[in-house]
């Protein structure tokens, strides 16, 4: 079996200890199917014009050993090494958003590595719309275009209003009636979905890896909050998957590998009738995983690895 070289993309200006990036390097740099691990990152000096789409090489640096974290990204910084994508049996992105257009487009035009998730996949299924191929496993859902159509969905139940291409919980709009005062951008339109009052008994994440579970958190929203994510103020706790989840993945995993899609977090609600819905599906930069193998016991960063290899030897 061959060994496999990879260029991992990241962005270590926002990094901290709690980021998955380092835990899944280690996990990949001593597996013996990995012969090579290099890392770049956009907050490195030099590399603006590759992370623009507009440069072929980019500065970075080769894992010796292990990769620790630090405050100061002493080893991000000083890049001793100029890498060509093209010659790399894969490139993986953790890199978070924002990702512009043009950075995609050049991806998609490398023909040497495997490229992990494929660029195409992301910009199909990290859009919001994307959810209105699952009608049957989601809230209500609707695109709309204008205040006048956001108010007009209103009128059946309260609302929240989701920027295509929003991350992290920023952006979105609840309208509670159709006469209420809210403020939007209608320079793009929204995914409008139904409120859910269930919401704080909190969003499910569920890591996803190749297709395969691996793990599952529940983010509780912060007392007299609705919105679940971490960065708004939410909590989370380590999580059972229900049989609906179950039945939710069954439907949308084969979908994500059709897209290119190896890493994916799964996010679900309960609905008005208690059961879990899908709500949101985040392909970019998932973390969690070491958190995860905290939670539960179990060997997670191992075996979203595994799950990774299996990915790209099924491709490269």
């Amino acid at each position: 079996m061959k060994r496999l070289n990879f260029l991992i993309l990241t962005d270590h200006s926002g990094h901290s200890e709690q980021n998955s990036l380092y835990a899944l390097v280690n996990t990949l740099a001593r597996d013996l199917r990995c012969a090579r691990v290099d890392l770049a990152s956009r907050g490195t000096a030099g590399n603006g014009a590759f992370f623009a789409g507009a440069g072929t090489q980019v500065r970075g640096f080769t894992v010796a050993e292990r990769l620790a974290f630090r405050s100061d990204g002493a080893a991000f910084r000083e890049a001793p090494g100029s890498f060509d994508p093209q010659e790399y049996d894969v490139v993986w992105l953790r890199l978070p958003h924002p990702v512009s257009d043009d950075f995609f487009t050049y991806l998609g035009t490398l023909t040497g590595p495997l490229v992990v998730n494929r660029p195409e996949g992301i910009v199909q299924t990290g859009n919001k719309s994307f959810l209105r191929n699952f009608p049957d496993l989601t809230p209500p859902v609707r695109l709309v275009a204008s205040e006048e159509e956001a108010r007009a969905f209103a009128r059946e139940f309260p609302i929240v209003l989701k920027p295509l291409r929003a991350y992290g919980g920023h952006g979105i709009v609840r309208l509670d009636h159709p006469d209420g005062e809210f403020a939007a951008d209608w320079s793009k339109p929204y995914l409008a979905m139904k409120f859910l009052p269930n919401v704080s008994r909190g969003d499910k994440r569920i890591l996803l890896v190749n297709g395969k579970i691996l793990a599952a958190s529940l983010r509780v929203p912060a007392p007299g909050e609705w919105l679940c994510n971490v960065a708004q103020g939410g909590t989370s706790v380590a999580a059972d998957i229900d049989p609906e989840e179950r039945e939710i993945v069954r439907h949308l995993a084969p979908e994500l590998l059709r897209h290119g899609i190896c890493f994916a977090g799964i996010d679900t609600l309960v609905n008005d009738v208690g059961v879990r819905v899908l709500s949101e599906i985040n392909t970019l930069s998932i973390g969690g995983f070491p958190q995860a193998e905290v939670q539960t016991g179990r060997p997670i960063l191992q075996l979203a690895i595994d799950e990774l290899f299996d990915f790209c030897y099924a491709r490269c």
